[in-house]
């Protein structure tokens, strides 16, 4: 089943089921998208035939699946990381602490676009990027899973666009506190998500061998497969419930796959086998058994400046004596 979210009207927004021929089933206004995802098969059956009308997908606004309440996005291509790297040395490796575990960080949900939006470059970058990843769609809640258990927590699919300035990224990571801004202003998901049962024929192992590619103006980067992932989503569901709860409509990607972004190509062949994204660019994301997510980039706006920091207020502090 492929769920979608669509806009209805100026102020209504509706779900959705995308059938064969691209047929859009727009569910009735009480079906939420959520309550889809959290379903179990025999109820999400029953809510997808609550249809209030049929119109071609060319007809409708699609946003993204799902407002998500957190993104946490991993990183587990080693491909990737392995070209990333090099962009600091040519004789640079991946470092020993990528094997250790995965891990991630939390994204901002407020910066959420959907397919066909476009995307502003942010505030002072320089250097617009794209990232191709695809994302797992929590469906129900769980807390310490092991692997053996959270795949069945998992919901869906869908892909996911992490956008990056990558000069504003490399500047704020100096003081070792991760990216702010440099990640901040776009995370797109669409076109829609695709049921874990509807990809299970792609199933090798743990993994789903799903043929991933991304273009700018009709012009292919290059491939990977979902396949290459140094964890399963199972194994990346299992580490963000470590300690907390994953809930329904939480979102995880998978981190930018093998050929997946400008930033990779400039680490293996130089800064100047493309330009960053420039206004006018046109993005496309493919993965096998999801869809094709396209956004258009635009002009931003100009950073409003601050000053640099200033000094302390008091010029010496006492510092208190710690008594047991």
């Amino acid at each position: 089943m492929k769920i979608a979210r669509i806009q209805e009207s100026a102020t209504e927004v509706r779900t959705a089921i995308i059938a064969p021929d691209d047929v859009v089933r727009v569910l009735d206004a009480e079906v939420d998208a959520l309550a889809l995802l959290a379903a179990d098969p025999l109820e999400r059956e029953r809510l997808a035939g609550r249809v209030s009308a049929e119109r071609p997908l060319s007809a409708v606004r699609l946003l993204a699946p799902v407002t998500p309440p957190t993104i946490r996005d991993f990183s587990v291509f080693e491909r990737h990381l392995a070209g990333v790297i090099l962009n600091s040395s040519p004789e640079a490796t991946v470092p020993e602490v990528f094997y250790e575990s995965p891990f991630c960080y939390f994204t901002n949900p407020h910066a959420l676009t959907g397919p066909g939006d476009e995307i502003a470059v942010p505030p002072g970058c320089e250097r617009l990027d794209l990232e191709l990843e695809v994302a797992a769609v929590i469906g129900t809640a769980g807390r310490d899973l092991s692997p053996s258990r959270a795949g069945a927590h998992i919901a869906g699919y869908t892909i996911f666009n992490d956008w990056s300035a990558r000069d504003l990224q490399m500047a704020e990571m100096r003081l070792g506190l991760g990216t702010c801004k440099g990640k901040d202003f776009a995370n797109t998901l669409g076109p829609w998500i695709v049921t874990a049962d509807e990809l299970e024929p792609f199933r090798r192992g743990d993994r789903l061998a799903l043929a991933m590619s991304a273009e700018i103006n009709g012009k292919t980067l290059g491939h990977d497969s979902l396949q290459n992932m140094a964890w399963s989503f199972a194994e990346l569901v299992s580490y963000a419930s470590r300690g907390t709860w994953v809930r329904p409509g939480d979102v995880l990607g998978s981190g930018t796959c093998g050929y997946g972004c400008l930033f990779e190509l400039w680490g293996r062949e130089g800064p100047d086998v493309h330009a960053p994204l420039r206004p006018g660019d046109a993005v496309a994301l493919r993965v096998e058994g999801i869809g094709t997510l396209q956004n258009t980039v635009v002009a931003g706006v100009d950073p409003i400046p601050l000053p640099r920091a200033r000094p302390a207020a008091t010029k010496s502090l006492r510092v208190p004596t710690y008594r047991r």
